[in-house]
């Protein structure tokens, strides 16, 4: 596991020789060791042509590669950190939530639209998250950055999860997403503002969700 958590709001990562990790520009609080960092226009492992869909959009964030050997502490605007373990899955998070990442994690882009057709293009407006998504593949470990904590629900095929889209941060698995319409759900039991929508995950896997309606 390549970070470790000093307390909610920073984490840790050893750095060794021949490996790479991603971070958010501006996320280096402080560094031991003989560290690099280098802007990144690239997208990670997923180059160029996995950033054009958001560059085109403008929902691209500026990445940093780090390099070296030593630690480095990572932590952006005082706000909560979740680390994620990938075994081989795909995680979906929006470009703005991501910390840092392992090197060795394939990044890339899905179309919003791609899940629940239009209403998943409806989701990205209602969300503010845009009409694309940033996906991470393969084994490694991600910090994401959330909002007054965060919650892991488990999806199974019997039990779906109904998440408040501005509540949601992320997840992985097997997982079909769709945004649906509730009429006063969110004046009854959500906290947000603008028309009822919820997000429905279901399927097999992990949904993250923030203890706030408030966006990064």
């Amino acid at each position: 596991m390549p970070f470790r958590e000093i307390n909610s709001r920073m984490v840790e990562a050893r750095i060794a020789p021949g490996q790479k990790m991603y971070s958010q520009r501006g996320a280096m609080l402080a560094y031991r060791g003989e560290v690099s960092f280098t802007p990144n226009i690239s997208g990670g492992q997923g180059g160029v042509m996995s950033m054009i869909g958001r560059r085109v959009a403008n929902e691209s964030t500026p990445l940093m590669t780090v390099e070296g050997s030593g630690t480095v502490m990572f932590g952006h605007g005082g706000h909560h950190i979740q680390v994620i373990n990938l075994a081989g899955d795909t995680l979906y998070v929006e470009a703005d939530r991501l910390l840092a990442f392992d090197g060795t994690l394939q990044q890339g882009t899905m179309f919003m639209g791609s899940q629940g057709g239009v209403m998943g293009m409806v989701r990205g407006q209602v969300t503010g998250q845009g009409l694309f998504t940033t996906t991470l593949k393969g084994q490694g470990a991600v910090a994401v950055m959330a909002h007054g904590g965060v919650i892991e629900l488990p999806i199974t095929p019997q039990r779906p999860v109904h998440v408040d889209p501005q509540a949601y941060v992320a997840h992985h698995g097997d997982v079909r997403n769709k945004l649906s319409t509730a009429l006063g759900w969110r004046d009854m039991v959500g906290r947000g503002s603008g028309e009822a929508f919820q997000l429905e995950l279901s399927g097999s896997g992990t949904v993250f969700v923030q203890a706030s309606e408030e966006k990064l």
